[in-house]
């Protein structure tokens, strides 16, 4: 073998053969990142989304703890002499209203701007409750209330004779954002078309429904008649529809959770 024959044996890739490795090592090389990107920007959504899941949780736990905790303690668990304790130390009823209280003729629970209560509401509730019994230090108005697309929260002591709406309205802090019950009707439709099954009849969402004892067993409160009164509720359902802050990467739709929960008063009549 020549000198020649052997330069001829060890001859390398051609310019086109090059250019078609370039090629295909490129478009490689882009499909990946495309996947890379989509699979980033679907765990940026979903952890979004779980976020938003984990506050809404936090915040519908701890409103079923104050419903639950509602009406305590009641006038005759104590023994004062004569048997009238100052009133800012136990809870006259386990749900405050406004407007007219204390007054012994509380408002009438409405939906959708019905009733005399301006609260209780669809999206504005007041609980009276002792909030940590062990202080000894008098009862609390817990206070939630829907502002645009924030469930703002606020707890003052109590005021013997006093406006539990007008005491609590300063104190309000943030507690879970992107509530979207009472969205507008336009944002209502986009998200129907996401999910057909929320916002039935296209309308907003209470957050706050409330069940009232009767002596023929618990009902709406809607429906309960000489019963429909602050001073019967029971029971508080609560829903809670929330937002991720960004839409889908994928489809571009919103990302709504829908949560629901329960609260029961153990000390529903005073």
């Amino acid at each position: 073998m020549t000198h020649a024959d052997h330069i001829r044996g060890q001859r390398g890739f051609s310019l086109i053969e090059m250019m078609i490795a370039t090629v295909i090592f490129t478009l490689l090389c882009g499909a990946a990142f495309a996947l890379l990107s989509v699979a980033q920007q679907r765990y940026q959504t979903e952890s979004q989304v779980l976020n938003s899941f984990q506050e809404a949780r936090f915040g519908m736990d701890e409103i079923v703890r104050d419903v639950n905790g509602s009406g305590y303690p009641p006038q005759n668990s104590f023994s004062f002499t004569p048997n009238v304790p100052p009133a800012n130390l136990y809870a006259s009823t386990p749900v405050a209203w406004a407007p007219g209280y204390p007054s012994n003729s509380p408002c009438l629970i409405g939906t959708a701007g019905g009733g005399t209560c301006t609260t209780p509401g669809d999206f504005d509730l007041i609980i009276e409750r002792d909030v940590d019994p062990w202080r000894h230090d008098g009862v609390e108005w817990t206070r939630y209330q829907l502002q645009g697309n924030i469930l703002s929260r606020s707890q003052t002591y109590k005021v013997a004779g006093g406006d539990p709406d007008g005491t609590t309205s300063p104190s309000f802090v943030p507690y879970v954002q992107n509530v979207m019950n009472n969205a507008p009707a336009a944002q209502i439709a986009q998200f129907q078309a996401a999910y057909p099954n929320m916002f039935p009849g296209g309308n907003p969402v209470p957050v706050f429904t409330y069940t009232c004892y009767t002596p023929y067993g618990p009902q709406p409160c809607l429906s309960a008649g000489s019963y429909n009164s602050p001073v019967n509720v029971t029971d508080v359902e609560i829903t809670l529809i929330v937002m991720a802050p960004t839409k889908d990467a994928q489809n571009g739709l919103p990302r709504l959770i829908e949560l629901h929960g329960r609260g029961h008063s153990l000390n529903p009549i005073q």
